[in-house]
């Protein structure tokens, strides 16, 4: 069964946007949000971005959503 690592994803969207020197307020102006506390959230793998902003983060990143999804088989 595969299944996405919460935990794993949100690593590695911590990584990609301090690797990339991205702010977590960039991510959120960017996404729209009036609080940054989404993005936390999925920092901390408590929850995925839907599908529409794990778009625009991966564009952000310059990368696909496959780069960042981290999924265990």
């Amino acid at each position: 069964m595969v299944t996405v690592n919460m935990a794993a994803t949100g690593a590695n969207i911590k990584k990609m946007m301090k690797a990339r020197n991205i702010k977590v307020k960039d991510v959120q102006a960017v996404c729209g949000f009036g609080t940054p506390q989404a993005i936390f959230k999925w920092m901390r793998g408590d929850c995925m971005p839907t599908i529409d902003n794990m778009i625009i983060i991966a564009d952000m990143f310059d990368c696909k959503v496959d780069d960042i999804v981290v999924v265990d088989r």
